[in-house]
Formats: C-alpha cells, sequence, structure tokens
C-alpha cells in the first residue's frame, strides 16, 4: 500500500473513533441527565446496570444500557404476571406434552432440570436459571468425558456419535451451570441425557453464542433469566446408527421478571445454521415453538398472561 493509501485509511479510522467517541459522550449525557430525574429505588437499580456494563467480564455494550433502561421503564415487553410455583431450574412450570406423541420422564439435577424421551433417545426440553454474578468466576476444569445416564433405559453412550457427522451438543450449557452450581453440578451436563446431536456449525457458533450471552451478559443486565431448550424434530427423523434421532432445528426460550412483569424471547435454530449467522433472523413466538415440539410452555401463569407471552415474537434479540 502506498504512504498516500496508509494515510487515508489511517485518517478514515480516525474518524471513525472520533463519530464513536462523540456518540457515546452524547448518549452518556443524556442518560445522566435522565438518571437524576428518578426516584431512588430506580436510581439504584440503574447503577447496578452500570456497574455491570464496566465489568467487562460480562459483556454489556452501551447500548444495551440504553436499550434496557428504555424497555425495562417504557417499552411494551412486559406483561403483568408472576409464577407462583418452584423456580429453582424452570418459569412457570415444566413442559407439558399436549401434542408431543411419547412419554417424557423429568429428570432433576444440581443445576438444570430435564424432560428425556426414551423413544428418541434424546431429551426434549431442559431448563435452567442463571443468576449474576457479583464478581467474575472461573469454571472448574471442563470434563473430558460424556457418561451415560443410568436413570434411562436407554443408556446412549458417547460412542453413538462417533463418526456421525454430530456433535454432542449440551443442552444445559456447561459454563453457565459450572459457574453457578459448581463442579458436581458441571459434571451433570456432561450426562448423555443432556446431549442432542448437533451440527458442529451451529454447535460451535450460534449457538454457543447465544448460551455465553446468557451466560454473561443477560445476568448483568437483568440480574436473573430462566432458559428452557431443546430440539425439534420432524415426522419421520433421521437416526444415528444406534437409533438415536437426530433433530431439524433447536429452540431456545429465555424468561425475564421484573417488578411483578414478566417477558420473554423465542428462537428456533435450524440444524444447518451456519456459522457467524445473525440470530435475530430466527425470533419466533412461543406459540411457533409449541406448535413444532408438542409441548406447552408456561402452562402455571394465569391463562392471559400465558397466551400474551406466547403471542409475542421479540422485536430483537436481547
Amino acid at each position: 500500500m502506498s504512504a498516500r493509501g496508509r494515510s487515508g485509511a489511517a485518517g478514515k479510522r480516525g474518524r471513525r473513533i472520533k463519530v464513536i467517541f462523540w456518540f457515546n459522550a452524547v448518549l452518556l449525557a443524556v442518560m445522566g441527565g435522565w438518571f437524576v430525574m428518578q426516584p431512588a429505588a430506580r436510581r439504584d437499580e440503574v447503577t447496578k446496570l452500570v456497574g455491570n456494563y464496566l465489568e467487562k467480564s460480562k459483556r454489556i455494550e452501551l447500548l444495551d444500557v440504553a436499550a434496557d433502561i428504555y424497555r425495562l421503564y417504557y417499552g411494551e415487553d412486559f406483561v403483568g404476571a408472576v409464577a407462583a410455583g418452584d423456580r429453582t431450574h424452570v418459569y412457570g412450570g415444566a413442559p407439558v406434552a399436549k401434542g408431543f406423541p411419547h412419554t417424557i420422564r423429568v429428570l432433576v439435577n444440581k443445576g438444570y432440570g430435564a424432560g428425556y424421551c426414551e423413544v428418541l433417545e434424546n431429551p426434549v426440553w431442559v431448563a435452567y436459571r442463571v443468576g449474576d454474578l457479583d464478581k467474575p468466576v472461573a469454571a472448574p476444569p471442563r470434563p473430558e468425558t460424556f457418561e451415560a445416564d443410568r436413570r434411562t433405559v436407554a443408556r446412549v453412550t458417547s460412542a453413538a456419535y462417533a463418526n456421525s457427522g454430530y456433535d454432542r451438543g449440551h443442552l444445559a450449557p456447561n459454563y453457565a451451570i459450572a459457574t453457578r452450581y459448581g463442579e458436581a453440578a458441571q459434571r451433570e451436563t456432561f450426562l448423555m441425557s443432556n446431549i442432542v446431536p448437533q451440527r458442529h456449525a451451529l454447535n460451535a457458533g450460534p449457538w454457543k453464542d447465544l448460551e455465553m450471552k446468557i451466560a454473561t451478559s443477560y445476568p448483568g443486565r437483568f440480574g436473573e433469566v430462566w432458559v428452557l431448550a431443546g430440539p425439534i424434530f420432524g415426522a419421520k427423523p433421521a437416526r444415528l446408527s444406534n437409533g438415536t434421532a437426530v433433530p431439524e432445528a433447536f429452540f431456545m426460550i429465555v424468561i425475564d421478571e421484573s417488578d411483578g412483569r414478566v417477558r420473554t424471547q423465542a428462537l428456533i435454530l435450524p440444524q444447518e445454521t451456519p456459522a457467524g449467522a445473525e440470530l435475530g433472523r430466527f425470533a419466533v413466538s412461543i406459540d411457533e415453538v409449541e406448535r413444532r415440539t408438542g409441548l406447552d410452555f408456561l402452562s402455571e401463569l394465569e391463562d392471559g398472561a400465558e397466551s400474551a407471552l406466547e403471542a409475542k415474537r421479540a422485536e430483537r434479540v436481547w
């Protein structure tokens, strides 16, 4: 590159940096003026959010802070409702098989719950809760092996996935569970009752990106969230050599409760989702997830609130 070309590129970078600086400066000034006009309880809440933004390990962007404040206090995402039952792992009750054709057995673990189907030899849902951390916590070393779950009849082994073309995809994620519930809970995420056949580009790309956003950014911004995740099967799913069914897609539902109100976002990511795909493309309503899975979610909420939440499609990925 010529000296003139290098000089021009440097000039463009400099102008970009100045634009970003002044945009952030104006945004901070506007937010600061709004902040001093708020009641004490709201100022405390926003102070916590800004403190988490400054903790860079929580991966919160300044635009996230501004968008979260608007949606929390002025947006229409939330529905007045609070789940009354046990919320240790699942919000609004365990998923119910309404149109799902097989028996589902609930397996309770230290850091998550799972609904397992022996016919498909897959978990069909998992549920877990992720709370905010006061300071970063290092996850224990990743276990080197996957274990058959002796509570299941199928007792699928890790060897079933060998040379199959599919990763051993976690539904309840290693990192989020390990950093919140400890090493014993982490090991339970390596039970094969938590594992699904997943294409590598999806497993190591958008699915992992979403898991890490939920594990780091969401708790820092919202305090805590509940997650439901699972596979979606076609009418006649393909099978691995041992008989384990292969999903055609996967769903993720995130639930956030704030001050007696609830909001949700749902995504369906096809098995063939490429690495680098933008997550917003896959936003759907919970009604759509229910239609594709035969499961009923949030059944413990009042009917009107459940219907309103399940009909909504998040305008953007949080």
